[in-house]
């Protein structure tokens, strides 16, 4: 018996029983869709992030106070007060790979324009900052150096400071705003940069000299932690190990001692998130393909029905000259085509869920080509598998008691 004819007896067997056919699928249409949605959902996810993170500079760095114990008790990193003055002008003058550095000391403040007002993070940095987290102005200027030097009280606002103290549509350039009770002049507004991929909303956000926060608000002289940016992204880690020589030089750290700051580069930061999705994504790949193997126990179910169902039939074909290969060829037939009808709606289905899904969490549609080969290859070797038990069964009847069969 040819392919040709084997499909033709398998489709029309199927539709035979159409309702039955589609329950059957059902299992295996649910665990594709699942496994291709995942894939796709995990394989923007990580896009997403690390779309955001160069968005803030691919070849940023961080530089961080360590955490703190005392007395076996960990303090965390706000007890530690290693960053200073000292350590800016050692980066600022004595390195070759590091193309700018600002500190930065943040404090929370009730924001106070006219009668509005507005909870807000408030940052103190120093104009290079702007270049190394890729901000942009949209109006203004940033403060200079100058300013640093003189404490000034200006700022710089993102626009969802803007919308929420100017609502009469005033343009914010000039204009007082008060922080607590210190009055700080607005002279420039920060390019919109909307929401990052942890949800956090970037335009939230006030710029102001690191001096004046320092000595107007806080009233310290250390650095919550720093920002540098590298020469170019490769050159990424040699600023980080030249930043690490200087700030152990700086501290009085002696060889083998632990350091007191933290190191962190981009490259860092986007190897352990990528790890990380991509963990999750594997493991609600596998979460969802156990409905495959629900799907197959499903379609051998349905096949021992069909070949206790269809012994006459098979007694009939073996007496008028099928062989035992024909006849498992013949449900083998079925049982894969079964299963790759249902995975060809399943990958269809899964498409559609990772589309909704991106519009949905507002993230890149991203479609996993890799997961729809081996999609296909998992729905024949279902097919296979799971039909082959009964396709033997069906081959190995004797053709005078399938013929007697009532």
């Amino acid at each position: 018996m040819n392919i040709g004819n084997l499909v033709k007896i398998a489709i029309s067997s199927l539709f035979r029983n159409k309702m039955r056919t589609a329950l059957t699928m059902l299992g295996i249409v649910i665990g594709i869709a699942s496994v291709i949605a995942m894939v796709s959902i995990g394989q923007a996810s990580t896009q997403s992030v690390k779309s955001e993170l160069s968005s803030m500079g691919s070849n940023m760095i961080m530089i961080m106070p360590a955490r703190q114990r005392r007395g076996g008790v960990d303090m965390g990193m706000s007890s530690s007060k290693t960053l200073d003055n000292r350590d800016l002008e050692s980066l600022s003058k004595n390195t070759k790979y590091v193309a700018a550095v600002s500190p930065n000391v943040t404090t929370n403040k009730q924001l106070i324009y006219g009668n509005n007002n507005h909870s807000c993070s408030i940052s103190g940095v120093s104009a290079a900052y702007l270049d190394i987290r890729k901000y942009e102005l949209k109006e203004g200027v940033m403060f200079t150096d100058e300013d640093v030097k003189r404490y000034n009280k200006v700022c710089v606002i993102g626009q969802t400071v803007v919308n929420e103290l100017f609502t009469n549509g005033e343009n914010p350039i000039g204009k007082s705003i008060r922080f607590g009770s210190i009055p700080m002049t607005v002279i420039g507004v920060l390019a919109s940069k909307g929401q990052s991929g942890m949800g956090d909303d970037q335009d939230d956000i006030v710029f102001a000299p690191y001096t004046t926060i320092q000595k107007r608000f806080l009233g310290i002289t250390y650095f919550n932690m720093m920002y540098a940016s590298a020469t170019s992204e490769e050159e990424s880690e040699l600023a980080a190990t030249e930043i690490t020589y200087i700030l152990r030089s700086n501290h009085g750290i002696k060889d083998g001692a632990d350091d007191d700051f933290d190191i962190r580069t981009q490259e860092e930061l986007v190897s352990t998130i990528s790890s990380v999705t991509s963990l999750m994504t594997t493991l609600l790949a596998a979460i969802a393909s156990i409905s495959l193997v629900v799907g197959g126990i499903g379609i051998m179910n349905i096949m021992y029905v069909t070949v206790t169902e269809r012994t006459k039939e098979i007694g009939l074909r073996m007496a008028i000259g099928a062989h035992n290969r024909d006849i498992k060829l013949q449900f083998l037939c079925e049982s894969v085509i079964l299963s790759l009808i249902g995975g060809v709606i399943g990958i269809v289905f899964g498409l559609i869920i990772s589309y909704v899904a991106s519009k949905i969490l507002n993230m890149p549609y991203v479609v996993s080509q890799m997961a729809i080969l081996a999609s296909f290859v998992v729905c024949a070797l279902t097919g296979i598998f799971f039909g082959w038990y009964p396709a033997k069964k069906a081959a190995n009847m004797d053709p005078i008691s399938a013929l007697r069969y009532e």
